[in-house]
C-alpha cells in the first residue's frame, strides 16, 4: 500500500495505482478537471498512465463555468 494526500486528506491506495483510478470517486464523467500531482499538471491524456507514488499529493481542481 502507498500513502497519498488528496486535496489535504491522506488515503491510501495498492502499488501501481494511477491518477485516473485515485481521483475517480470524486469525478463525475464528463467533468472538466485539473490534476496537480506534487506541484506538477498531469495532462488528462496520462490520467490513465501515470503511477502514483508513496507520499505523492493529488491535488483536483475543478472547472467552473460562469461569466
Amino acid at each position: 500500500m502507498i500513502d497519498v494526500i488528496i486535496n489535504g486528506q491522506a488515503h491510501q491506495f495498492p502499488a501501481g495505482t494511477v491518477v485516473e483510478t485515485a481521483i475517480s470517486q470524486w469525478v463525475k464523467p464528463g467533468q472538466r478537471i485539473a490534476v496537480e500531482r506534487n506541484g506538477d499538471i498531469v495532462p488528462r491524456s496520462q490520467h490513465a498512465n501515470t503511477a502514483l507514488q508513496h507520499g505523492d499529493q493529488l491535488e483536483i481542481v475543478v472547472a467552473v463555468g460562469g461569466g
